[in-house]
């Protein structure tokens, strides 16, 4: 029996159960399960139990699938069954936890229909044209930092090539041991920085989409909603920044690790600690700001009698965005913390391919 690679895959198990069963509580107060709401509504008793019912539900999965993999992983005999079954048991969980929330969905439209919230109320959308011409994310300059990390590794490598060994690592177990080798090539020794270059990118990309993500203000108070939402956009921008620089940071200290002797499981532990860190910051960010800054404090208000504009037909069950008439790449999720793409745009296909090619193509031409 493998005990540390269960524990840690424990630990990696408990931010996944928090941001599905806490997401009803962080998504905006004028949506309700992937449907548009008055935000008076969000605060009735009936919509308190549904989102109670929900982390009840989704809480007892948690449990559930917690004992079973405790009791599974005990009588594995190695680290690669005891990923390989985490792995499929973390897939099982995400699909069922998503029909759960279908299950919600489709209550919460009914409901919406029964009370008549979008009839009876004056539908307006909010444009703010000085909007952009806010500080809304923080200077792409700070990734540079990365890419001259980046950089930096690219030269050492060929300056000390023939300090490297003929095999370096690529696979390491939850002890810090070499479980995977590869043959030293050009190719192979420079997959790391490669890689350092492309994320930083991806980093870069998150934090232009950011900024260029649709504007969704709030009608009751457009004022308050735009400073709650730029301080949304700015704290992902800073925590976009911060996961780039710490990733390179990882990668770098991964690829001297090949030219000086290091501890593998300093290495290890360094992972260990930017995955944690990084984990538990998303969360806070979640709790404390919310989705379009929710969470955070605002002035009182009066009973309004409008609503943002029902734009329902768009959302497929309520989480994927589809309209053609809308030129916006980018928006804020309906159901959790984030942004989405509209996925009627045909750029928004070929960036998701684009991402999803280079995250495979670049390790398989490194090492063929």
């Amino acid at each position: 029996m493998e005990v540390i690679p269960i524990l840690l895959l424990l630990v990696i198990q408990i931010p996944v159960y928090i941001s599905i069963i806490f997401i009803p509580y962080w998504t905006r107060k004028t949506e309700s399960f992937g449907v548009s709401i008055p935000e008076e509504v969000y605060f009735n008793n009936e919509l308190k139990k549904m989102r109670k019912s929900y982390a009840w539900w989704t809480g007892i999965l948690s449990i559930v699938v917690t004992i079973v993999f405790i009791l599974s992983a005990t009588t594995l005999d190695t680290e690669k069954k005891i990923s390989l079954f985490f792995s499929g048991l973390l897939i099982l969980y995400i699909i069922s936890s998503f029909f759960i929330y279908i299950h919600f969905h489709k209550q919460m439209k009914q409901l919406k229909d029964q009370n008549n919230w979008v009839k009876i109320r004056t539908q307006q959308v909010t444009i703010n044209t000085e909007f952009r011409r806010q500080k809304l994310t923080y200077s792409n300059l700070w990734f540079i930092v990365a890419y001259v990390l980046a950089f930096i590794m690219i030269l050492i490598t060929f300056q000390l090539y023939d300090r490297i060994p003929e095999r370096i690592p690529t696979k390491y177990n939850f002890s810090g041991e070499v479980t995977n080798w590869s043959t030293k090539t050009y190719r192979s020794v420079l997959m790391i920085p490669i890689m350092q270059i492309y994320l930083t990118s991806l980093f870069l990309f998150i934090n232009v989409m950011i900024a260029k993500a649709k504007q969704q203000i709030h009608t009751t108070n457009p004022e308050d909603s735009i400073r709650r939402n730029i301080i949304f956009r700015r704290r992902w921008s800073l925590y976009t920044v911060i996961s780039g620089i710490a990733m390179s940071i990882l990668f770098s200290a991964i690829q001297v690790s090949f030219i000086f002797p290091i501890n593998q499981k300093w290495l290890v532990l360094l992972s260990i600690i930017i995955s944690i860190m990084l984990t538990l910051g998303a969360i806070l960010l979640a709790i404390t700001t919310g989705q379009g800054g929710s969470r955070l404090s605002k002035p009182s208000e009066g009973q309004q009698l409008s609503i943002d504009r029902d734009d329902d037909k768009y959302w497929k069950l309520g989480q994927i965005y589809f309209n053609k008439d809308d030129p916006t790449l980018f928006l804020e999720k309906r159901f959790g913390i984030g942004w989405t793409a509209n996925m009627a745009r045909p750029m928004s296909w070929v960036i998701l391919l684009a991402i999803i090619l280079l995250a495979i193509g670049i390790p398989l031409l490194l090492n063929l």
